[in-house]
């Protein structure tokens, strides 16, 4: 393990690029990319990893949801993963993707997960080998959830509401300018999909990137502990909801507070800004 992992609260959460390579062929472990850019994967991944569409494999084709119990367990199934497999996620974009694939894996109660810190782009820094191979597993028995357990982890408009209601810690992770209500999407893409730019009221600004180092790794314990408690005034019994746009970049701080600082009621608010922005009568607030 590396010495950095060890202050963190669960240090298990995370694995670093020489473990892995070091693991690329134990049977116990599954290997899974998944990022935003969807054909990535095939310019090559690393030796043994499946890939995971977060669009087409971990959301409803028709309605604005996660799979069910049965497409989650059809997906696991084929890729050979059991509810004893430790699955290990890595992305581009530092690690978004991998953080919300890995997130909604806790949905169905699949906590035996971890992620590779600096996901994909420290790999490829550090010259390690990649192929272009999909690996085809013996599909796995795997029993289907009852359900989802979206409680624990979770957070929907109504509840978004109530918090900003009770004054209860809302962190908005996006850029600045899009919390401001300058623009309503990050600046290199497309303004569109809401009708309102701002944040919601009370909320308080932490844009996931503080949280990373340059190269995508995380920052030390100590450094996130000045970030959310220090000067976001965050404690340990909070009742904390994190949002962003469509949830991605707030996985990421959902993983920051859940695993590496212990916070215990975290959830990610997936409806985010798309949701919150288009919604009729609800109050939204502008600037810093």
């Amino acid at each position: 393990m590396s010495t950095k992992f060890a202050s963190y609260a669960h240090p298990d959460a995370l694995v670093d690029t020489d473990w892995l390579a070091a693991n690329l062929d134990n049977p116990a472990i599954r290997i899974v990319e998944s990022n935003e850019d969807l054909l990535l994967y095939d310019t090559g991944h690393i030796p043994g990893a499946v890939h995971i569409d977060w669009r087409r494999d971990l959301n409803d084709e028709t309605v604005r949801d996660y799979v069910d119990p049965e497409g989650f367990t059809k997906l696991v199934r084929q890729h050979g993963i059991t509810p004893d497999t430790t699955v290990i996620f890595y992305g581009d974009k530092n690690n978004w993707w991998a953080t919300y694939a890995m997130w909604v894996f806790q949905l169905f109660g699949h906590t035996n997960a971890k992620l590779l810190d600096g996901g994909r782009a420290k790999w490829i820094a550090e010259g390690r080998a990649t192929n272009r191979a999909v690996p085809n597993f013996e599909p796995s028995e795997y029993p289907q959830p009852a359900t989802r357990n979206d409680e624990e982890h979770r957070a929907y408009f109504d509840q978004a509401l109530a918090h900003h209601r009770a004054k209860k810690p809302l962190i908005d992770v996006r850029s600045p300018k899009e919390f401001s209500g300058e623009v309503t999407h990050m600046p290199e893409y497309p303004q569109e999909g809401v009708l309102r730019g701002g944040h919601i009221p009370g909320a308080k600004s932490q844009p996931w990137a503080t949280a990373a180092n340059p190269d995508g790794t995380f920052k030390t314990f100590e450094e996130l502990q000045q970030i959310y408690a220090t000067n976001l005034g965050l404690k340990k019994d909070d009742d904390i909801i994190a949002y962003c746009r469509i949830g991605e970049r707030s996985s990421h701080t959902w993983f920051v507070l859940k695993y590496l600082l212990g916070y215990e009621k975290v959830r990610n608010y997936d409806g985010s800004w798309t949701e919150w922005g288009n919604m009729v009568r609800v109050p939204v607030e502008k600037g810093m």
